[in-house]
């Protein structure tokens, strides 16, 4: 009997060679031409048919991306996901798991790649006139501002004693706040009256009127009593129908407030969409958001339009509903797009909340934030402005005249007392206070909201999360011991220097509870407070030793993962299940992945003792300087605008009123070139190229301090055709008559964004990643015409055809190339087909908007 070999060799003339270890059936066809992409993506000779793409051949999340989009130009293979790669992690299971998933009916023949919606362009002279017109409206509301400002201080100045002037600052302040909430709702029901379902296109009188609604609302006060009883009844005034004992945590402002229904007892998790409208493919779609009763939506959720809850519903963490969807009364449903699971996202018992507490609460809120907080500040600006004698002088009619060569000594040291002042205050507020708030509010127990532990916990995550010092100390070795004083739990330190990014957050940081040698990407939200309808209660949430968290994470209290994990960009974090240990976890739902692979272990060498402390040393030397820098920026650009105000003041008795609503658009003019200056001039006006190198390679740490430039100024330019034009000062490469009502992007200089794309609220494109040593950054592009869908993030080496559609909270993952019209979506993203919603329609020609203000209100 001859023994059979144990490597049988089986090639075509015209491709690289399959192998099979072992006994088995001869190679298929399909098998044949997966192992060939592979081995053109891998550049090898021979490739096993029963070989593990990581652990045989060594392939990671970037080369089997390649590789999927490699079999996706074969018209005759069928088409594989990221997540049928990690599931059947070989050529043979791959091949027949995608030939069972395949349609029984063979698909037509290929064609050329065609639009599935016509192309609707905007011609330049409308997009021209809407840029115009929102300037305009800029213009006029900051006169008007100025000028009611001024007129108010005058007549506070009028007043004589301390009581007269706090009643003038009182009547002044409550009655500017008032007005500041009162005019978005009367602007809405005067320009649209009620929303209705439909699409209008881009850049015309309906968007026009869309957009100044939206800019009102996001400029409201009210934000600020967002997770307070006021903030459902203020909803309510602008149309929404919202049940008793709703509460919302989320910042982010509805604006088709008509079209959302939220029922009673139902909790908004914080960081969660529900917009009412979504821009597509160079149009605004406006559709219902419908939840009933005792509803949970968690944490970094999107709820498209056209989609439902049932009464009694659970939406998890790092979940959406796309339009469509509807999640049944009483179930539970999370992931992207989300699906069933048993997982139960309110893990707080009830307690006693009725109507009479929240009416208490509500109007102490209000009576303390008119009688005390409003009129304090506007009180101490105007002390300000009368105790300071560089402003003081200058507002005196008798000294006004004198000479000014004090201008600029005056400003600088009027700008360096209030910057030094707010840092050193600011740091001994964070690291006492909420110590002493901690000793009332206790972990794991069970408190109404509501009360006195509700307030005291909500400031105590305020307090904690302000974004300026963990700005200031991320992405460096300094980030530990402020993150220390706060109250985190870091366990024994093994320093990188990169142990945590600029964004992190959490709700107490008492709780937070992080192992040696894990590493933290930007954006991890901790979520160690836990809500129900009615109650809240502190938990801990405990990251293990030597984990790696990718970005934009929310860390659940109870999380199931354990040592040396790899959480991926976006994961959705398992609350059930057996822990996680010495894995990778991706996608929401979560599956499992390789924890590192051979490639990614190219620069461990670093990792000596002896070596890491060297190369440890020469980057906090570089970050620290770094943080030198970027104090410095930021205090000039505080030095710019006190003098840009100091001059104002001077100009106040030759210009009068006009002066103040000129500085308010001066400051916005001046920030925005002052900072393209910065950021080009640290790239030396050149653009950034790929990298793939350590943590510890200079060339990193130049690409780290372009994160420290703060460009929250970019937000103010959402919606307006000025927003691209930033970008292109910015060095970003951005098309004609772009839509970006506020994407996100880290690496401008290494980003595409084609003619008259669509971009929505909360989308990112993010051209790097950083796996616990490694960091690799690569050009991502954009084709003419393409959608990124609200809160979608696209990493880095990423292609997207003209016309490509990316549903809202997708995640696209590293070397994705999605074909021209393709409808891609989930997390990890792949081709979907695209659904209209239940209430959608046949498309309208003409606005969705409605005058009469006299139809059915909420009930």
């Amino acid at each position: 009997m001859v023994e059979q070999s144990s490597e049988v060799h089986i090639s075509g003339p015209d491709e690289p060679a399959v192998t099979m270890n072992g006994d088995g059936p001869a190679p298929t066809e399909t098998e044949r031409k997966l192992a060939a992409a592979l081995a053109g993506v891998i550049e090898a000779e021979r490739v096993p048919v029963d070989g593990n793409f990581f652990d045989d051949l060594g392939a990671n999340s970037l080369v089997m991306a390649q590789f999927c989009a490699r079999v996706r130009k074969a018209p005759d293979l069928p088409s594989p996901s990221i997540r049928d790669i990690y599931r059947h992690p070989t050529i043979r299971g791959l091949a027949t798991a995608l030939a069972e998933s395949a349609p029984a009916t063979p698909a037509p023949p290929p064609g050329p790649p065609a639009p599935t919606t016509p192309v609707r362009r905007v011609g330049q002279l409308r997009y021209a006139l809407c840029g115009t017109a929102q300037l305009l409206v800029f213009l006029c509301y900051s006169l008007v501002s100025g000028f009611v400002t001024a007129a108010g201080y005058e007549w506070i100045a009028a007043g004589s004693g301390l009581l007269d002037i706090y009643l003038r600052s009182l009547v002044f302040g409550s009655g500017g706040f008032l007005a500041l909430c009162l005019f978005p709702v009367v602007a809405k029901w005067v320009l649209v009256g009620r929303w209705k379902p439909g699409e209008f296109p881009l850049w015309g009188m309906a968007y026009l009127r869309f957009w100044l609604v939206r800019v009102l609302l996001h400029a409201n006060p009210m934000v600020f009593l967002v997770g307070t009883p006021l903030y459902p009844l203020y909803l309510r005034a602008l149309g929404a129908r919202i049940g008793k004992g709703v509460t919302i945590l989320s910042r982010t402002v509805p604006v088709c407030t008509d079209l959302l229904t939220i029922g009673a007892g139902s909790v908004i998790r914080k960081e969660s969409y529900l917009l009412g409208y979504r821009a597509h493919e160079g149009r605004i779609q406006t559709g219902r958001i419908t939840l009933g009763r005792e509803v949970f939506v968690g944490e970094k959720t999107v709820l498209d339009i056209d989609t439902a809850m049932g009464d009694g519903a659970q939406l998890g963490h790092t979940s959406s509903l796309h339009p469509g969807m509807s999640v049944p009364a009483g179930e539970r449903w999370h992931g992207s797009p989300a699906e069933p699971t048993r997982v139960d996202y309110v893990r707080v018992p009830p307690a006693r909340c009725g109507t009479p507490r929240r009416t208490w609460f509500g109007c102490g809120t209000l009576l303390q934030l008119l009688l005390l907080y409003v009129p304090l500040a506007v009180g101490g600006v105007y002390m300000l402005f009368t105790e300071v004698p560089a402003i003081g002088e200058r507002l005196d009619p008798q000294t006004a005249a004198l000479s000014r060569p004090e201008l600029v000594s005056d400003a600088l040291v009027l700008s360096l007392g209030l910057f030094l002042g707010f840092v050193a205050l600011g740091l001994l507020a964070l690291f006492s206070v909420p110590r002493l708030l901690r000793l009332v509010v206790r972990p794991e127990r069970v408190y109404p909201l509501y009360g006195l532990h509700y307030t005291l916990h909500r400031l105590t995550a305020r307090l904690t999360n302000v974004k300026f010092f963990a700005w200031l100390c991320g992405d460096s070795s300094y980030i530990v011991p402020y993150l220390r004083g706060l109250g985190y739990d870091l366990s024994r330190v093994e320093q990188t220097g990169s142990n945590f990014g600029t964004e992190v957050q959490q709700e107490t940081p008492f709780l937070v509870s992080v192992g040696t040698g894990t590493m933290v990407a930007d954006g991890l939200s901790v979520v160690n407070a836990e809500y129900s309808g009615t109650s809240f209660r502190l938990s801990k949430a405990s990251i293990g030793p030597r984990n790696f968290l990718g970005n934009n994470i929310a860390y659940p209290a109870g999380g199931r993962t354990g040592d040396n994990c790899l959480l991926a960009t976006k994961v959705m974090v398992p609350l059930d299940g057996e822990v996680r240990e010495g894995v990778g976890l991706l996608g929401s739902p979560c599956f499992e992945i390789p924890r590192s692979v051979e490639r990614d272990a190219r620069f461990d060498h670093l990792r000596s003792p002896d070596v890491l402390r060297r190369h440890l040393a020469a980057k906090n030397r570089y970050n620290l300087r770094s943080m030198t820098l970027m104090l410095s920026v930021r205090w000039l650009h505080v030095f710019g605008l006190t003098l840009l105000a100091l001059t104002s003041v001077d100009l106040y008795g030759v210009l009068g009123h006009v002066v103040i609503g000129a500085y308010l658009a001066g400051t916005l003019l001046l920030s925005t070139a002052y900072y393209v200056l910065v950021e080009r001039c640290l790239t030396s006006f050149r653009r950034l190229n790929p990298l793939l190198c350590s943590i510890y390679d200079r060339k990193f740490w130049l690409h780290e301090r372009l994160w420290k430039i703060p460009d929250r100024y970019l937000n103010i330019y959402n919606g307006t055709p000025f927003k691209p034009l930033v970008w292109r000062l910015l060095g970003m490469r951005v098309g004609r008559r772009v839509y970006d009502d506020g994407l996100s992007v880290t690496e401008r200089t290494l980003a595409a964004v084609g003619d008259e794309c669509t971009l929505n609220p909360g989308s990112r494109i993010q051209c790097h990643s950083q796996e616990d040593g490694t960091f690799k950054s690569d050009r991502t592009a954009l084709g003419a015409g393409c959608t990124l869908g609200v809160g979608s993030h696209v990493h880095y080496g990423v292609t997207m055809g003209d016309g490509a559609v990316l549903a809202a909270d997708s995640f696209l993952m590293k070397g994705e190339e999605i074909p021209p019209y393709a409808r891609w979506g989930g997390n990890p993203a792949t081709e979907q087909p695209e659904t209209a919603g239940p209430d959608r329609g046949p498309v309208r020609a003409a606005p969705p908007f409605s005058a009469d203000a006299t139809a059915a209100t909420a009930s």
